[in-house]
């Protein structure tokens, strides 16, 4: 019983990284799309939103915000964002080029600034 505890203990925290293992510091993003919705999970919140391109189309991405209890400490709840919002995302691009991204903060269509990064000091609140 110990010994499985043990090797339990020495695996890899899966779920979780380091902003650098994952996205892009030198890809900084700006992202205006509707929100499909919030995913409120550990160890990181994730926004889907739907961004429409130039040509019409529309490319889904996945936004990473902080956990849930960072973001309710930020006065962010799960009905901050409800499906069909319209926002502004400023956020760094997934190193693999996918549509997924880590979100610094979002802006909501009444101007309201909300801090989404999972680390770091809100800058927009200074």
């Amino acid at each position: 019983m110990v010994v499985s505890g043990s090797l339990l203990a020495s695996l890899p925290a899966w779920g979780h990284h380091a902003f650098a293992a994952e996205f892009d510091a030198n890809k900084p993003l700006k992202l205006r799309g509707t929100v499909k919705k919030m995913d409120w999970v550990n160890p990181h919140a994730w926004v889907h939103i739907d961004v429409k391109n130039a040509d019409g189309t529309v490319t889904s991405w996945m936004v990473e915000g902080g956990s849930p209890n960072a973001l309710l400490r930020r006065g962010f709840t799960k009905a901050s964002l409800p499906p069909g919002t319209e926002i502004m995302v400023d956020a760094f691009q997934a190193k693999d080029g996918t549509n997924r991204a880590n979100g610094q903060s979002l802006t909501l269509p009444d101007g309201k600034k909300l801090f989404l990064a999972s680390s770091g000091e809100n800058k927009e609140e200074k």
